[in-house]
């Protein structure tokens, strides 16, 4: 969205007086707290996408190589990988399946465990993930537009929120 295309006032503040003329104004700031994380959750993943998408990635499979390349091994089982990342099973599988068609993860046999699989990230997958990294870093993770102390600060407010509702302990 160009300075062009940008709105006069926030449509979030125009929400909260529609919210408060409705009689919700208990509930408004709520509203406005979530509604200014969805929005800030999809702007910020159209930056990321950009990036990744010409590396043939998504956020999804990106942090998955990310977890496999910061293993001690190289190799987790997939369900751990699923419980690390905090994402249903499925969508793992997916994940996998997609980045293993891609030459970038092998699923390999558990030898620990005979009846499950690890999936395995290989150099192709190394490689990629670290171009796509250094890329994240300079276009989006140095750009976040708050202070360092801002950064900070919004970390642990975030962090608050997902202890509350039962992301970690």
């Amino acid at each position: 969205m160009g300075s062009e295309d940008r709105l006069r006032r926030d449509p979030i503040e125009v929400a909260i007086d529609n919210w408060s003329a409705r009689g919700w104004s208990a509930a408004a700031q709520g509203m406005a707290v979530v509604t200014s994380v969805m929005r800030v959750q999809q702007l910020l993943l159209r930056q990321v996408e950009a990036v990744l998408r010409p590396l043939g990635l998504t956020f999804a499979r990106y942090e998955v190589l990310m977890l496999l390349g910061f293993s001690r091994t190289g190799a987790l089982p997939v369900g751990k990988v699923g419980e690390r990342l905090q994402v249903h099973p499925a969508s793992v599988t997916n994940a996998v399946d997609r980045l293993e068609r891609d030459g970038f993860v092998e699923r390999v046999p558990n030898p620990r465990d005979g009846r499950s699989v690890l999936a395995s990230i290989t150099p192709e997958g190394r490689e990629v993930a670290a171009r796509a990294s250094s890329a994240l870093n300079q276009v989006v993770f140095s750009e976040v537009r708050l202070t360092g102390d801002e950064q900070a600060s919004l970390y642990g407010l975030l962090k608050q929120l997902r202890r509350a509702f039962g992301d970690f302990g």
